[in-house]
């Protein structure tokens, strides 16, 4: 069988089991399915096989041998899904943290798509039929909202007013120590990291500009929670930024500490895409919708006061 062959160095400051870390390679490859990978010898730190429990170091190489796909059989599945609005142009969803949106090597079943498939049949075909409905995404373990496309046209709709930066996206995050203005601005260009492919950067070439505003909702001993509204929707845009100013998101398995950013024993960064507004393409309504923080987060809150 032929195998992709992907080589990545550890970076500095990275304190995490190798399964864990294989993980935040790509959103696309599931915890069990690294597993696997590693299992059957196609995961080597520094040229050789190591257990999934070990904890990899700082300028080690690691090497992902990815099988390549026979084929993928697009599956409608019968998944719960948090459908907070629909018609027959548009649907608004309530993604849960650990969702993929859609289907990819090591998550062929369980994700957003599978689940909209059983839905409805009614899902625009512009992205293809791995994303089908798809008109953009939040990270894996990020919950909230999403819009999907029911149809072409209100596909294109949707996708120009994402490109005319005028949809309304506010997310809730929690971020380690104490971010000292009320308000603020993180205005930076995001691109490809030179090291880590898979990793998110703040760099001048080969970038795109990136603007997030930031207003602070509480301050804990600890950590802050902020409310973040985007003007920009770049890969990892929150992630990024607030790893840059000092503040990264608790938990975040790529932008944080490993381990040591993650006291609460999360299965990745505390986001949740909290408001999204849009102009529907059909009645040219404004639409704003919204989703409280998921179980998990408001306990995490909540033991964060008792401190």
């Amino acid at each position: 069988m032929t195998k992709e062959h992907n080589e990545y160095i550890v970076p500095e400051e990275t304190d995490q089991r190798l399964d864990y870390f294989c993980c935040t390679l790509s959103s696309d490859y599931s915890r069990e399915y690294i597993k696997r990978l590693i299992t059957a010898g196609d995961v080597l730190v520094n040229g050789q096989k190591k257990k999934a429990s070990y904890h990899v170091k700082a300028g080690e190489i690691i090497t992902l041998m990815i099988p390549e796909p026979v084929g993928c059989h697009m599956q409608a599945e019968d998944i719960p899904l948090a459908i907070i609005y629909e018609d027959e142009d548009v649907l608004v969803v309530n993604k849960p943290q650990g969702m993929v949106v859609h289907p990819a090597p090591g998550n062929s079943s369980g994700t957003l798509v599978n689940g909209l498939l059983f839905h409805t049949e009614n899902l625009s075909k512009i992205n293809g039929v791995m994303r089908p409905g798809i008109v953009h995404r939040i990270d894996k373990d990020t919950s909230g909202l999403l819009m999907i496309a029911k149809n072409n046209e209100t596909h294109r709709n949707l996708s120009e007013q994402l490109k005319e930066h005028t949809i309304l996206r506010r997310y809730y995050g929690l971020v380690k120590g104490n971010v000292k203005p009320d308000r603020g601005t993180v205005d930076m260009p995001i691109g490809r990291h030179e090291q880590l492919r898979i990793k998110m950067a703040v760099v001048e070439k080969n970038s795109k500009n990136a603007i997030t505003h930031f207003e602070v909702i509480k301050r804990y001993a600890q950590y802050t929670l902020l409310r973040f509204e985007l003007e920009t929707g770049r890969t990892h845009q929150i992630r990024v930024h607030m790893e840059k100013i000092g503040h990264p998101l608790a938990g975040d398995p790529l932008y944080g500490k490993g381990d040591k950013n993650n006291p609460f024993k999360t299965e990745g960064q505390c986001l949740h895409a909290h408001t999204l507004g849009f102009i529907h393409p059909k009645t040219n309504e404004r639409l704003v919708f919204s989703a409280p923080v998921p179980p998990a987060f408001k306990e995490i809150l909540k033991k964060l006061k008792q401190v």
